[in-house]
């Protein structure tokens, strides 16, 4: 079986006879199961994707078209055999099929493989003359399938140039004149793509038509952009002149994704890319970090402010994927701000502080890098209000959420910034910043224990990803309606926790490839903890389970559910403060009862005070992915044990 989407939409079976895929929306269910790369969809996300009004049947309709795709995809399976491509996951769908046999997944997997190793040039090329026009081109008024064609034009582009910097590098390349002349034409704005028609006429012994091109480049950018060509256009220049361009065989440097872009083009590209999930979203923050050490290299403190602001992409978890990452980019913020002093223009020192608070994330901080970030977030809001500028109050606003978890049982306040950047996203278009809001408020209900209210904005987070760069949306919701699941598990009636487990195995696979590992890690374990403790059974052993940074809190009941009673003492007097973030409802309460069961009074009372403010939430709910129960169960333990005797 091979599925074909770089152009229209269309499947062939082995012997390489095409497969009747039925009318145009069977197309796009197929589509859109491609574009997940894997992951589970739910219903109600390809219902929303495929309608802007669904009908009452929606649902009833696109199990049709499902039914229709299994029969068409695999007409030999037998009535009783389960689907083996378009398989039921969870509350959704998802393709099963490997990533050589689908050309959209085997072109992104090439490029990666290209940034990374030259010789798969040749590979390159091919995978580049597979597509047949845009991607997903007969999905046509699909929100989602021009989300994901901005995306993968985006990678074609940048395939292209770097094909053809390669083979330039390898002494190749006086051949590609007409292709990269027609490329510089259809997209004039690609700085890097201006440099290889430079290099290739220059391989091609016409000196001064490279160094034409290089001047039109130059006026180009200055009278339509008011901007002056970048570092490299310049130092090209430069060198044809001086004949000094490297000789054939050599490799110039590479940087980001293998292509030597400016840090213009770099920061827009990393921007776009980090909405993508996944691989793109790995890439992105190399890239972003790339473009910020070419900013600062280039001394201009202006540029390297504008650029260091520019990635105002939204967040939602307090702790890094990238701590290292994220504090090389604190510490360019506030090398920055210091150099830039009182002058300048005013928006800058505002986007430069929101950068340090939305990268400064809680869990990774001491008390005092905590603070630090924390005034941070004050300021960048404070000078956000005063510059009356929404999208940038909206990304300060983003900065003040993640710096505000500063003790247990802050929801409400939570709620209430969420509350604001949805306001000002809804009001000014700014959508990004809108699917940010509804990720607040979905957390902060979840926190007060309001499922109803958590599930509205699950949906409306849902929909809107339909019209944004924001497939891990659907990931995020996913761990939601699993924590619901848990919680419904412990009422009378409500569904077992085996499938409360299910659900929760479900949203870890979706996890798994979304390259957030900052949110990944330990949250599955503690996820079962969670469903354990809410059905009075002791906690999970398998040595196999990785806690992550959750390790330290978790390990005392570990060694309790074991009968290891003294180490489980030793270890729970080891255990630290938990960290400002997302989970430290859920750490104190798993220390909490700890102390309970081990008659450890004066650590019973230190979880009784940090909790007290948190009695009306629910302990690791403030997450939106998981579930202890509620911290008044924890507390009323807690003090039991810390007045007694």
């Amino acid at each position: 079986m091979r599925i074909d989407v770089l152009g229209a939409v269309r499947a062939f079976r082995d012997d390489g006879s095409p497969v009747d895929l039925g009318g145009p929306r069977h197309r796009e269910v197929l589509a859109r199961l491609v574009a997940a790369e894997g992951r589970m969809v739910t219903t109600d996300g390809l219902v929303d994707d495929l309608w802007t009004d669904p009908p009452a049947r929606a649902v009833g309709a696109l199990r049709t078209f499902v039914a229709a795709l299994r029969r068409a995809l695999e007409p030999d399976r037998p009535p009783r055999d389960p689907p083996r491509v378009l398989v039921t996951e969870g509350p959704g769908y998802a393709l099963r099929l490997p990533r050589e046999d689908v050309d959209v997944h085997r072109f992104q997997d090439t490029l990666a493989r290209a940034r990374r190793n030259p010789d798969a040039v040749t590979d390159l090329g091919t995978v580049l003359a597979d597509w047949r026009g845009p991607a997903y081109a007969d999905v046509t008024g699909s929100p989602w399938a021009q989300r994901e064609r901005t995306r993968l034009e985006e990678l074609r582009l940048e395939g292209a140039e770097l094909r053809a910097r390669i083979l330039l590098d390898s002494g190749e390349g006086a051949d590609l004149v007409a292709e990269l002349g027609a490329h510089v034409a259809e997209h004039p704005w690609r700085e890097p793509a201006w440099g290889l028609l430079a290099r290739a006429l220059h391989r091609a012994g016409r000196q001064a038509d490279a160094l034409a091109t290089l001047r039109r480049a130059r006026k180009m950018l200055v009278d339509q952009l008011g901007l002056d060509p970048g570092a490299d256009l310049q130092r090209l220049e430069t060198d044809i002149l001086n004949g000094s361009v490297p000789p054939e065989g050599a490799r110039t440097a590479w940087t980001g994704h293998g292509v030597r872009l400016g840090p213009r083009t770099t920061v827009d590209l990393a921007r776009t890319l980090a909405l993508a999930g996944g691989d793109a979203l790995v890439h992105s923050r190399r890239d972003r970090l790339a473009a910020v050490q070419a900013a600062e290299s280039t001394g201009d403190l202006s540029l390297t402010a504008r650029i260091i602001g520019a990635y105002d992409v939204p967040a939602i978890w307090s702790r890094a994927d990238d701590p290292e990452q994220s504090r090389a980019v604190v510490a360019a913020a506030e090398r920055t701000l210091t150099a830039l002093g009182p002058d300048g223009p005013a928006d800058l020192p505002a986007r430069l502080l929101a950068t340090i608070a939305v990268e400064s994330r809680s869990a990774d901080l001491s008390r005092t890098e905590l603070q630090r970030a924390q005034q941070a977030a004050l300021q960048a809001e404070a000078l956000a209000r005063d510059l009356a500028d929404p999208a940038l109050l909206a990304f300060a606003l983003n900065g003040v959420f993640l710096q505000s978890f500063t003790r247990p049982g802050l929801a409400a306040v939570r709620d209430r910034i969420g509350a604001e950047i949805l306001d000002l996203a809804t009001r000014h278009e700014l959508p990004n910043f809108a699917v940010l809001g509804r990720l607040v408020r979905l957390q902060s209900a979840s926190a007060l224990g309001d499922l109803d209210a958590a599930t509205s904005h699950a949906k409306a987070a849902e929909q809107l990803a339909a019209t944004t760069e924001a497939p891990l949306v659907s990931v995020l919701t996913g761990w939601f309606r699993a924590r619901a699941t848990a919680a419904r598990s412990a009422e009378s009636g409500g569904p077992t926790a085996a499938t409360a487990a299910a659900h929760y195995r479900a949203a870890e696979d979706a996890l798994q490839t979304a390259g957030m590992p900052g949110l990944h890690r330990g949250l599955f374990p503690l996820a079962l903890l969670g469903l354990r403790l809410l059905h009075d059974r002791p906690a999970p052993t398998d040595p196999h389970l990785d806690w992550g940074p959750y390790r330290p809190w978790a390990r005392p009941l570990v060694l309790l559910a074991q009968d290891r009673v003294e180490e489980a003492r030793a270890t729970l007097a080891a255990v630290p403060e938990p960290p400002r973030d997302h989970m430290q409802e859920a750490l104190w309460c798993l220390t909490a009862r700890a102390a309970v069961r081990l008659g450890e009074r004066g650590i019973a009372a230190r979880a009784e005070a940090a909790l007290r403010n948190a009695r009306a939430e629910h302990a690791g709910a403030a997450s939106g992915m998981l579930t202890l129960g509620p911290v008044a169960r924890y507390l009323a333990e807690a003090e039991a044990c810390a007045g007694a005797g």
